[in-house]
């Protein structure tokens, strides 16, 4: 008998969980989705200007690939588009409970008690799916409720409000707030961009796809896989040595100089925008309208400590700046993994409990003490390099084959020791990474624990992933002699 599946969100990794079900012949799975539509991050981020920086043909299930991309950087509506193709093509959606946020699963000893609303219901599995990049991330700056115009955050645009004309600020400078710049720049009287820290910043080889490319994709046999492992390997081969030290990190910081000095004529500005830590140390910016857009007349950049938020703008230790929009592009709570779900496991242990020293799954998947609880883009699964939609394809062929033995066994759950030789092999592999230096960044948490990324290439996840579950998992109730 198939187990009965919870699978929590509706983005990538639960739609892909839900496909690979359907594609078993297991259908006894619910997808709980807060939100009123499909899509995750993909529908939350619509600001102007959104899209990947991950090619669309890499960007996308291996086993669906998608022949009508009409650009190389896929732009939000069209992932959005195609999230919700795959989603009918493998007739997924009808089993998606939309407005259906789970407050709390809790494990009862045998299955998982599911409370969305106020309904609980009991489940074998749990899939959680709620990604990394899905609660936004306010700062903590003192008087933000004054401010007499509007505010809001990046992922949560307000399209009802016309910047035309207007005087806005945009806090924060990373991946979003390089898209949304130029877009708003070009409607707005006057852009101050209050920057905390400079991104590296290397060029986006944009391109579109015409009708005869997209022909081509879609006719010529093995065209498009091709490509795409082409696409997979040059990021394998070339960008992760970078993040790894090794012998493309100083073509990476050549090429992102050259880039900057290429677009940046003001040597005052250049000095402004160009970082003092190693390029991968923070999340590395891809986009060739970004420097441009800060050179416009209509444009400043302001690096002074922002000192408090006041009814008419922005105050620095510089002095006032009057604006009548606030946009926080400053990110999402990144380390805070699952929450604001409160999941307990065996014994009453609570998850936010077991997490006190920062999160951790075993191959960001599994946690000690939650049996039958599966992450999906879990703690340290995250790519500063490659397609994380590969990484969620190897998560849920892992959960997969662990369906098989946790039907035979009952509830499972990773061995302890298994946990303590992963976090053992992370801690070895992190220490080699560009991220273990001294900048900040969203990987890490205010201890400055790295709680986000992978530290190898994918390659050597797929093969750990493809392992037999069974050396590192025992059924409830065993012990480890």
């Amino acid at each position: 008998m198939s187990p009965s599946v919870a699978i929590v969100g509706a983005g990538f990794g639960g739609l892909c969980m839900a496909i690979r079900l359907e594609r078993a012949g297991i259908r006894s799975y619910v997808i709980f989705e807060r939100a009123d539509d499909l899509g995750g991050t993909w529908r939350d981020n619509s600001y102007p200007g959104a899209g990947c920086d991950i090619p669309s043909h890499l960007y996308s299930y291996s086993f669906e690939q998608y022949a009508s991309w009409t650009r190389r950087y896929p732009e939000q509506p069209e992932i959005l588009g195609y999230l919700e193709h795959c989603a009918d093509k493998y007739d997924v959606r009808r089993k998606i409970r939309f407005g259906a946020e789970v407050q709390r699963a809790d494990f009862d000893g045998t299955r998982w008690q599911v409370t969305s609303g106020d309904r609980t219901e009991p489940f074998d599995v749990v899939v959680t799916g709620a990604g990394q990049l899905n609660r936004p991330h306010l700062p903590d700056i003192p008087g933000m409720s004054s401010f007499g115009g509007a505010s809001f955050h990046s992922a949560r645009w307000n399209h009802t409000h016309d910047l035309t004309g207007r005087r806005v600020a945009v806090i924060g400078n990373g991946s979003s707030a390089a898209q949304l710049i130029p877009r708003v720049a070009e409607q707005v009287e006057r852009l101050s961009v209050f920057q905390r820290t400079p991104n590296w910043v290397i060029p986006k080889p944009d391109t579109t796809f015409g009708p005869l490319a997209r022909l081509g994709f879609r006719y010529v046999p093995g065209l498009q896989r091709a490509y795409r492992e082409w696409l997979y390997r040059y990021a394998e081969a070339t960008l992760y040595p970078a993040l790894a030290q090794g012998w493309s990190a100083d073509l990476l910081r050549r090429r992102a100089l050259r880039h900057l000095h290429d677009q940046v004529p003001d040597p005052a500005l250049r000095a402004k925008l160009t970082p003092d830590y190693p390029p991968g140390c923070k999340r590395v910016v891809i986009d060739s309208a970004f420097y441009p857009a800060l050179t416009r007349p209509n444009v400043d950049v302001v690096t002074d400590r922002i000192v408090r938020i006041t009814p008419t703008g922005v105050e620095t230790t510089e002095g006032p700046h009057e604006v009548d929009t606030i946009v926080y592009a400053t990110g999402f709570r990144t380390t805070e993994f699952l929450a604001p779900m409160e999941i307990t496991g065996r014994d009453g242990r609570t998850l936010e409990e077991q997490w006190k020293g920062g999160p951790e799954a075993y191959l960001g998947i599994s946690v000690p003490n939650f049996p039958n609880l599966f992450l999906l883009y879990g703690p340290n699964t995250n790519l500063g390099h490659n397609s994380i939609v590969f990484m969620i394809e190897c998560q849920v062929e892992h959960i997969m084959s662990c369906l098989p033995y946790l039907s035979a066994n009952g509830p499972i759950e990773v061995r302890p020791e298994v946990m303590a030789a992963w976090r053992g092999q992370l801690d070895a592999a992190m220490a080699r990474m560009v991220w273990g230096g001294g900048c900040r960044s969203w990987y890490k948490t205010a201890e400055g624990r790295v709680t986000n990324n992978w530290p190898g290439p994918t390659t050597l996840y797929r093969r750990l992933t493809t392992r037999p579950p069974a050396p590192a998992y025992r059924p409830v109730g065993q012990r480890t002699p």
